[in-house]
């Protein structure tokens, strides 16, 4: 325990279970739980092992004496004067505070604050931590929008002031000294009865502390680690409790792998089909090396019989329908059906085009499964493929309700996987007897995240374009530029070229500025384009129509498509070769990648122009920066995880992305790759985690995947 006040107390938790609701906490109570839920707190154990994000020295307070432009201070002193004013053009309200110590005086602003006037009353004792800056007009030095807790000289005062003091996420309603207060109690109770899931052999050799000390230091630091350390995350017990939480994904995902090799029941199927050949000599061009060698991969995978759990992973354009395709027209000289998943009903609708494209003229029926289906056609659809009179159903999540039933299901593929969680995989997966899966992603996944969310998976990777491919100009441009993009798309049609311009909505509206794909149609048909011949396609044309316009457009019967991000994927026309995408600033990083390889695949020289307008976010010029440096998919991956972090970079919670409090896959990948060595070797000694020291990290797994057995069943 912290060495300057003890943690213990009495909070009436001693015999409560951790998943007890937090209400129950000492300190919290109906209110303050209501405000914690929207921190994602719900459960005892949720504010337990809720972490500080960085923490403040406050054992020497810095007087204001001492203060210079530049660094992250804290001081204390007495509130003196407070004044709110506004601007001559009322658009900021300035709430002023002057703070004093014995040794002088600091001003305090905070901008557009003035609820702050009521809780600022002269006399009151504060504490105030932020950067100090020196104001351009009478040069002295002030501090913007700090942090701030009120001092109250109570004999809980050592728990903020004179130590290292955490610093935690809050919300309007709880003040940092509050939740303080209650994880001090609650930490003091609890801390040392949490038990380790680590093996102790494991922890000793890597010189790791126990779980019960690390929970304990993280929360409330004794004051031998430097606080640079602790906010760098690089303690001993911020390093041991990051080990931990990879270790025990490494280790799900050691024994979800584990458990597929050892499987002796499984399709095997018979991998040289006429229907495979024929899909492959209707082609209208030759493969590349690259998907020759993962077609072989994922054959031999397909003759085991063993079930096949494979990740495809390549670049825009780099051709991967194909080898899914492949891969399904295998499975259908077997005899069996395939289901193809998507995450969204666009890209779901797109796969459908390509594959009953592929197979119907083979002689295989493709059916299309999405919510957009009426009741009476996904009726009789639902009956079909429960006969098994349909072979390749392509569809969203829809194809993972129960009522939808596969007569011998033997191949699931699964689109861009990251944007599902591995339960909705398993949940189609069970839809067969132990099909084989094959998992594509157009999103280059780097390495780190690889490692955890694809972890229990083999990989297959197209690393190399169709020839002919040249990398496309990509140049962003303001409102002004427009009118020559203009005359550049003009000229590549007048070549036999053909053109795209995005746009991110469907129609104006009086909630946005943004242009709008429908609107812009018009204006690009009938006054800046006349002689040309221009098409809209959209999210809410039907299927068939989409299907119209993309054929005209190929067929050249189309010089301009206006587009929304229908076109974002799956979407092949070589003889396009310039691309405008207005108000790029709004888009992703992945999605602009994709959006610009609908272009430069005819081996023409092609052009990607970003529009953008108005101000733009520093974040979103890295993006457009990064767009204009580079095409590799890999390091616009990499970038697009360092801005966003892994858990926006796959999405919300269908992301898959495993729950990391601490972890760090991008700072901490060191430690992420340590974790995974120790607990892929661990469960290649004890598959099945039954040798006395593993019983606890057996333990941990049951409870932190507790009603998803479907991935895992150990000790």
């Amino acid at each position: 325990m912290p060495s300057q006040q003890s943690c213990s107390g009495d909070t009436g938790l001693s015999t409560t279970p951790l998943l007890s609701p937090v209400r129950y906490v000492k300190g919290v109570g109906e209110r303050v739980a209501s405000l914690l839920a929207k921190l994602d707190i719900f459960t005892v154990e949720d504010l337990l092992y809720c972490f500080p994000y960085r923490y403040e020295d406050r054992r020497n307070l810095r007087r204001i004496a001492e203060l210079s432009e530049g660094p992250f201070c804290t001081v204390t002193g007495i509130v003196r004067h407070v004044d709110l004013k506004t601007t001559s053009k009322k658009r900021f309200r300035i709430l002023q505070v002057l703070l004093e110590d014995p040794s002088g005086t600091l001003r305090i602003k905070w901008f557009n604050q003035a609820y702050l006037q009521k809780i600022f009353q002269p006399g009151k004792r504060i504490i105030v931590s932020g950067k100090v800056k020196r104001d351009p007009y009478t040069l002295a030095l002030e501090m913007e929008n700090p942090e701030y807790e009120f001092l109250r000289g109570d004999e809980e005062e050592t728990v903020h002031t004179n130590r290292i003091v955490p610093i935690y996420h809050t919300t309007a309603g709880i003040t940092q000294r509050r939740l303080r207060s209650i994880l001090f109690h609650l930490v003091g109770s609890l801390a040392s009865g949490q038990p380790d899931c680590l093996p102790e052999d494991l922890r000793t050799r890597l010189h790791l502390p126990t779980h019960a000390d690390a929970l304990v230091q993280l929360h409330f630091p004794d004051g031998n680690v430097p606080v640079e350390r602790l906010n760098a995350f690089r303690s001993p017990y911020h390093k041991r409790m990051i080990f931990e939480e990879f270790f025990v994904l490494e280790t799900l995902l050691a024994v979800t792998r584990q458990g597929r090799s050892q499987q002796v029941r499984g399709i095997s199927f018979q991998v040289e089909t006429p229907l495979e050949k024929q899909l492959l000599s209707s082609l209208p061009f030759a493969l590349t090396a690259a998907q020759k060698r993962t077609i072989r991969e994922i054959k031999k995978d397909m003759a085991r019989p063993v079930q096949m759990s494979r990740l495809l992973q390549g670049d825009v354009g780099c051709g991967k329908t194909i080898v899914a395709a492949t891969a399904a027209g295998i499975a259908l000289d077997n005899g069996y059906q395939v289901a193809v998943m998507a995450p969204t009903e666009i890209l779901a609708e797109q796969l459908y085009l390509n594959f009953h494209t592929f197979f119907d003229a083979l002689g295989q029926e493709t059916a299309l499964l999405t919510r957009v289906v009426k009741n009476a056609e996904k009726e009789q659809l639902r009956k079909r493929i429960a006969a098994g009179e349909v072979g390749v159903v392509v569809g969203t999540q829809a194809l993972i309700q129960k009522e939808i039933a596969f007569q011998k299901l033997g191949l699931v593929i699964i689109d861009e996987q990251h944007r599902f969680g591995v339960f909705q995989r398993a949940t189609l997966m069970e839809k067969g007897n132990r099909p084989d899966v094959l998992v594509m992603t157009a999103t280059p996944i780097p390495r780190s995240l690889s490692l955890t969310v694809y972890g229990d998976l083999d990989i297959s990777v197209i690393d190399e374009l169709p020839a002919g491919r040249a990398p496309v100009k990509t140049r962003v441009i303001r409102s002004r530029e427009k009118a020559g993009v203009f005359r550049k798309i003009e000229e590549e049609i007048a070549a036999g070229r053909q053109a795209y311009i995005v746009y991110p909505l469907v129609e104006e509206t009086e909630k946005s500025d943004l242009a709008a794909a429908t609107e812009m149609s018009e204006e690009l048909a009938t006054k800046i384009f006349p002689q040309r011949r221009v098409g809209l396609i959209h999210s809410r044309i039907k299927t068939d129509e989409k299907e119209r316009i993309m054929a005209a457009f190929k067929k050249k019967e189309l010089d301009i498509l206006v587009s929304t991000t229908v076109v974002e994927v799956g979407i092949d026309i070589p003889n396009a070769s310039v691309m405008m995408i207005e108000h790029a600033e709004r888009f992703g990083l992945a999605q602009l990648h994709q959006l610009r390889g609908r272009v430069g695949r005819g081996g023409y020289p092609s052009f990607c122009y970003l529009a953008v307008s108005g101000r733009i976010t520093p974040e979103a010029r890295r993006r457009l920066t990064v767009m204009e440096e580079t095409t590799d998919g890999f390091r616009i991956a990499e970038e697009d995880l360092a801005i966003r972090g892994p858990g926006e970079f796959f999405g919300k919670r269908q992301s898959g992305m495993p729950d990391l409090k601490l972890g760090n896959i991008l700072r901490d990948a060191r430690i992420l790759e340590a974790a995974r060595r120790e607990a892929f070797a661990r469960v290649e000694r004890d598959p099945q985690l039954q040798a006395p020291e593993n019983k606890g990290l057996a333990s941990a797994l049951r409870k932190r995947y507790a009603g998803k057995n479907k991935l895992i069943r150990v000790g």
